[in-house]
């Protein structure tokens, strides 16, 4: 990787940040002079691919920078400060630079503490400025691309919590690009012999698959250009992690319905619907495999129409139906922004993540919640970085819940008054206690009567799983005694 691939990235989107970029790499160059990698090479390679990856992003210019200079702070503190980059540069870089940079180990009685409050900083910056995140997932995707040149030791650590923390991060944003490669290379480190069969059976069905996809592909070309859609059509087959996963659980990967998928991009949300009907009169469908993300978004905020069918061959295909925009947010998530809003892609970014994130909703209530960084981490992982469960409303809304939550969970996450004044349950048109343990796809309706029901009662707050409602039931206990 070199500043002029780099430059001639960020040029194609914005010619305008190439000087300022240029004298950010100058500078981390300046100063991480005579530094060098485990794998020999100069230090700077490092943050000139991190910044590199975000280019592919079509990040803006100051996360480019940031990304530049993301390690600068944590090398070199007798040299630079986060008020110099801001002098040298502008404030919104040095926030950045500082977001991503260590806390140093000076301020902590032991290394335990030292990572426990850098977890807290990296997730917290959520809060903050979402870019930090998306610059920390991609210094995480270099970093596990060169991972062969650490220890072993140090591989299966840095693939764990990358697994545990970084693949959870990228989904919650949506960069469906960034965890793909996080997850196949964790499983790489983690699980060798897994991830060699996995591998080999992808690479064999992929194989095995050329003549049944050309066929499909001409297929659904021929649907296409007979109405003049302009489209996109491409062929995926599932990451490696996505078999492993099989694999380990048990299940047959003939019965996996997604290991080939076209995705079809099309201009408009009409045509995805209106393109069912000519592919389905080709390929039947699978009855119960019809997914619509359109209407009702995943809480990733990820949109597309999923229909499986029996293609040649008797494999099953995924046809996966989506406009170009949603097809970038499929890709990169929140960060899309950048290039459908580039004028305002900040602000749109923290604003959607406020607005529409689930994830965001629980991060704020557990950050309130605990003061110490253990008991955050702890809860953290409980709660954020745990299997859910997706459950709907009355209304068909999706509500995201991490697995062993109850009918308490759900009502405090949908409104504090529907679980102050709940005074009983329906799952599935069937009456159930208030700590029944929801199940994926359960249609939940809480029965409310603000004359009857006296509040939430003490034992609920131990039925509850999550932070928010553990604390809104006692807060209102608290505030009935005070009154």
């Amino acid at each position: 990787m070199t500043i002029g691939k780099l430059l001639e990235a960020v040029a194609r989107y914005d010619i305008s940040a190439i000087p300022i970029i240029r004298r950010a790499y100058d500078y981390a160059n300046y100063l991480h002079e005579g530094q060098v990698r485990q794998s020999g090479e100069p230090y700077i390679s490092h943050p000139l691919n991190v910044a590199y990856i975000l280019s592919e992003m079509k990040a803006d210019r100051d996360t480019i920078c940031a990304a530049l200079l993301h390690d600068v702070l944590e090398d070199n503190p007798d040299k630079v400060s986060k008020e110099e980059i801001a002098r040298l540069f502008n404030e919104d870089i040095a926030i950045l630079v500082d977001g991503v940079t260590k806390i140093s180990r000076l301020n902590f009685n032991s290394k335990n503490d030292q990572n426990m409050a850098n977890m807290r900083k990296i997730i917290t910056s959520l809060m903050v400025d979402v870019r930090i995140i998306l610059i920390k997932l991609a210094d995480r995707l270099h970093n596990m691309r060169t991972l062969q040149y650490k220890s072993e030791v140090k591989q299966k650590e840095n693939a764990t919590e990358t697994l545990k923390v970084f693949v959870p991060l990228a989904y919650y944003l949506g960069a469906y690009r960034i965890k793909s490669e996080l997850e196949d290379l964790s499983i790489q480190y983690l699980e060798p012999d897994k991830y060699l069969e996995s591998k080999e059976i992808m690479e064999e069905i992929a194989l095995n698959s050329k003549d049944c996809i050309l066929e499909m592909k001409g297929n659904v070309q021929a649907i296409l250009d007979a109405r003049s859609i302009p489209n996109e059509l491409k062929v995926r087959t599932k990451n490696i992690h996505g078999v492993y996963k099989q694999l380990i659980s048990g299940g047959k990967i003939e019965d996996m319905h997604d290991l080939i998928a076209f995705k079809i991009m099309v201009n408009e949300i009409d045509d995805c619907y209106l393109l069912l009907r000519p592919i389905h009169a080709i390929y039947r469908p699978v009855n119960g495999r019809f997914k619509d993300y359109i209407c009702n978004p995943k809480t990733n905020m990820y949109q597309s129409l999923h229909t499986t069918v029996f293609g040649p061959d008797e494999r099953l295909v995924q046809m996966q139906l989506r406009t170009f925009k949603m097809d970038r947010v499929a890709s990169f998530g929140v960060a899309a922004d950048w290039d459908i809003n580039r004028d305002n892609a900040k602000v749109i970014m923290q604003d959607k993540l406020k607005t529409r994130s689930q994830f965001y909703d629980s991060l704020l209530e557990i950050n309130k919640a605990f003061g110490n960084n253990h008991d955050f981490v702890s809860h953290a992982n409980e709660e954020l970085f745990t299997d859910k469960v997706y459950v709907y409303t009355t209304k068909g809304d999706i509500i995201e819940l991490p697995k062993g939550s109850t009918i308490i969970d759900f009502a405090y996450k949908v409104h504090t008054d529907i679980g102050n004044t709940m005074v009983s349950a329906i799952v599935n048109e069937k009456d159930v206690p208030l700590d029944y343990v929801l199940q994926n796809k359960d249609r939940v309706r809480v029965v409310t009567n603000s004359k009857l029901c006296e509040g939430p009662k003490e034992e609920w707050a131990n039925m509850a799983k999550t932070t928010g409602a553990k604390r809104k039931i006692r807060e209102y206990k608290q505030n009935r005694i005070f009154k």
